[in-house]
């Protein structure tokens, strides 16, 4: 139900702005409009650019990636790990190191903060929310990789939520 109303609130948006970026490295007021309608804020936000800092440093933060299997495969964040959405319910983190910031990301952050939210339920302290998602990571000229190293292509969840991928080459697997 409540991805239902994500999907309500994004295509509400869609046909009512146009969502192109208006400045490099900014997030269009649009998408900004449709992330404020669709996040709890229970779990702080870090922008791309300063992720993108965060992980050029030494001690890097825990990277969660908690889209579909698909999405997963066709790119994700360095490093990152998997997490299957689906079972997020029962997923305990075992090996994750409860001392380290971690950070979760999906397509747009709202799958992330419902993860971000299981965490800090399980003790996590140090748990941020990529704002905007992998979408606005990648239209923030971000660079993404797959098996075979860096890439282009995103996988952009459905059709209805495309429009908010402006960079990158849409790959539905």
């Amino acid at each position: 139900m409540a991805l239902k109303r994500a999907a309500f609130v994004c295509l509400s948006l869609v046909a009512l702005t146009a969502c192109g970026q208006t400045e490099p490295g900014k997030t269009s007021a649009a998408y900004a409009r449709m992330l404020q309608a669709l996040y709890r804020n229970t779990v702080p936000t870090v922008g791309p650019a300063a992720l993108a800092k965060e992980l050029s440093e030494p001690v890097k933060p825990q990277l969660l990636d908690v889209r579909s299997p698909a999405e997963f495969r066709v790119s994700h964040l360095r490093g990152a790990r998997f997490v299957n959405y689906d079972s997020l319910a029962n997923e305990q983190f075992a090996g994750l190191d409860r001392s380290r910031p971690v950070v979760v990301y999906c397509s747009v952050g709202y799958r992330s903060e419902r993860l971000g939210e299981r965490l800090q339920a399980l003790g996590f302290r140090n748990v941020r929310n990529l704002y905007g998602g992998l979408f606005e990571w990648v239209n923030q000229n971000h660079p993404v990789y797959n098996a075979q190293g860096a890439t282009l292509d995103v996988h952009p969840y459905s059709a209805l939520w495309s429009p908010w991928l402006k960079n990158g080459r849409k790959v539905y697997e």
